[in-house]
């Protein structure tokens, strides 16, 4: 899946705009404080200092010291006198249901009925809660809703402000001549994020129309036949707008414009784009639009969570979509099919800088490679490391002999030493590897399976990413034209000998995971959740409004 991005100088700028400390944006015709509304304020701070449980119509406070903080250094003056700013944030509020969010974690029906004002004498706490809302959905745009590192142990990626502080920030925001926009600019400054919310309302729109209907189960239809089940896959692509109309002549035959919408439609799921209709079409077909919305809503809220990190060189490897896809300055440079971690040897999330390439690497067997692949085939013929230029070493890489080692014992008596594979043909590593140093050994490598790459879903490794075209990333990560163009690299391979190489372009290397994103012309392709994660990513969502804390540097 390719990521387009909006400029990192505008999104910068944009950042800047709505979360700096720009008080200068203060809305015109604020009012003076009433002193019974700053008295009452006033309480309401000393309780929420207090860390107390400050509810208000049942709602909870949440963001209580900062609250706190914001009404102490406006010196009690109310944030909400001015009935359109009341409005504004409600518009504001209301609209967090098009980036999948829901609009009751930010008190959406107090603020209904607090949109045209205020009971007298409820000022102060009319003031709590709008506030309050405001501060959990700028959180969320921002963060996200869940926190992943909560999902994920490992999760390494941004959740920080950096040099922004929260008060005047949220000053700044709240007194924002155009508080709609200013929200609205704390989410992800992405085309893909963009793309992704269009996306949502348009899956939205067709389940508001109905959804779409099954095509019922039966035989593999094919192009050019006759079938009464042809007529509900005309209606479904229909629905889905993968076919232009759902009318023909011909209603039940499946001519060449239906041919053309199945594959684009396989296309769209990541299926073998054949045009026939079989079992895993029919199964894609069928799943229900409700599932394919909550799909898009998932993967909204993982672009939150990522959004501070996609910016300037970056290598993105989009675990469930089976593509890498590198950018410089801002641009795509390059381009790629991978193969990725069967289910259960997943390749985890996580972010690293890129290092260092290696030519004609070695392999290490990895210990449960060892245990369940390479040390079955040795008891049954000690001769498979020979064949395949493997050697035992210990761990100061001295070498064993392998004709001392009862292989027939090792599965009860832990392995002490390691199986070490030269360069060459058979390696699985290929010619080259790419590192980045993480706690979980993966890396990026050639590979000589390059028939793997036609497949359309390629979950086949043990956890490493294997690449299409690693010659071409390699001279671009390497930059220097001069000492390393295509044929010069191509001729260090040749040599057959190992050799480390420095990258001139560190870039940042990011594993992600999405199991929706743009397709083009407003469309959205979808792949299958290989790692079961989008479960626990809704129920997340489903969740009780909290915060988690955030980092405040990085």
């Amino acid at each position: 899946m390719c990521l387009p991005m909006d400029p990192s100088r505008a999104f910068r700028r944009t950042r800047a705009f709505v979360l700096g400390t720009a008080l200068a944006l203060a809305a015109p015709g604020t009012a003076f404080a009433d002193p019974g509304v700053s008295d009452a304020l006033r309480a309401r701070v000393t309780a929420l200092r207090a860390d107390a449980d400050v509810r208000v119509d049942g709602e909870e406070i949440a963001a209580r010291r900062l609250i706190a903080e914001f009404y102490v250094q406006r010196g009690f003056r109310p944030a909400w006198a001015q009935p359109e700013r009341a409005r504004a944030l409600l518009a504001a509020v209301e609209e967090s249901r098009t980036h999948g969010l829901d609009p009751a974690d930010y008190h959406v029906e107090f603020l209904r009925r607090a949109a045209t004002g205020a009971p007298h004498g409820a000022e102060a706490d009319r003031e709590l809660v709008l506030t309050d809302a405001l501060v959990r959905l700028a959180y969320h745009l921002r963060f996200g809703k869940a926190n992943p590192r909560e999902l994920y142990p490992d999760w390494n990626f941004s959740r920080t402000l950096g040099a922004i502080e929260p008060v005047p920030a949220l000053e700044a925001l709240v007194t924002s001549a155009r508080l709609e926009e200013a929200v609205e600019r704390l989410a992800p400054q992405l085309v893909i994020y963009r793309e992704l919310r269009a996306a949502l309302a348009r899956y939205r729109g067709i389940a508001a129309a109905g959804g779409w209907p099954p095509v019922p189960p039966g035989p593999t239809l094919d192009p050019g036949m006759r079938d009464p089940r042809v007529a509900a896959l005309r209606t479904r692509l229909a629905a889905s707008g993968d076919l232009a109309r759902a009318e023909a002549a011909e209603p039940d035959v499946f001519d060449a414009a239906l041919d053309a919408a199945v594959r684009r439609f396989q296309q769209r799921h990541g299926l073998e784009d054949d045009g026939r209709v079989g079992r895993k079409t029919i199964a894609a077909l069928d799943v229900g639009v409700g599932q394919r919305i909550d799909e898009i809503r998932a993967n909204l809220e993982r672009l939150r969570w990522v959004a501070q990190d996609i910016a300037g060189d970056f290598l993105v490897v989009d675990v469930a979509g089976f593509t890498a896809s590198l950018y410089l300055d801002g641009s795509p440079a390059w381009h790629a099919r991978v193969v990725v971690g069967q289910p259960y040897r997943r390749t985890p999330a996580f972010r690293a800088t890129m290092d260092h390439l290696v030519l004609n690497p070695t392999w290490t067997v990895p210990p449960t490679i060892f245990r369940e692949d390479v040390l079955p085939k040795l008891v049954r013929d000690p001769r498979y490391l020979a064949a395949n230029h493997m050697r035992v070493v210990d761990h100061a890489g001295r070498a064993v002999d392998a004709a001392t080692i009862r292989w027939s014992e090792q599965l009860a008596r832990g392995f002490p030493y390691q199986i070490v594979q030269a360069p060459g043909g058979s390696n699985p590593l290929g010619e080259v590897k790419f590192m980045f140093p993480n706690s979980h050994s993966v890396y990026l490598h050639d590979t000589p399976a390059r028939a793997l790459f036609r497949k359309a879903e390629r979950a086949f490794s043990s956890g490493c990413i294997r690449i299409e075209r690693p010659l071409e990333l390699a001279t671009l990560l390497l930059d220097d034209p001069a000492r390393w163009s295509a044929e010069a690299l191509a001729a260090a391979i040749a040599t057959g000998e190992t050799r480390t190489v420095p990258v001139k372009r560190r870039v940042a290397v990011m594993l992600l995971y999405f199991t929706a994103a743009p397709y083009g012309h407003g469309d959205v392709q979808f792949r299958r959740d290989l790692y079961g994660r989008d479960a626990r990513v809704l129920a997340a969502l489903a969740q009780p409004f909290r915060f988690s804390p955030v980092d405040r540097r990085r």
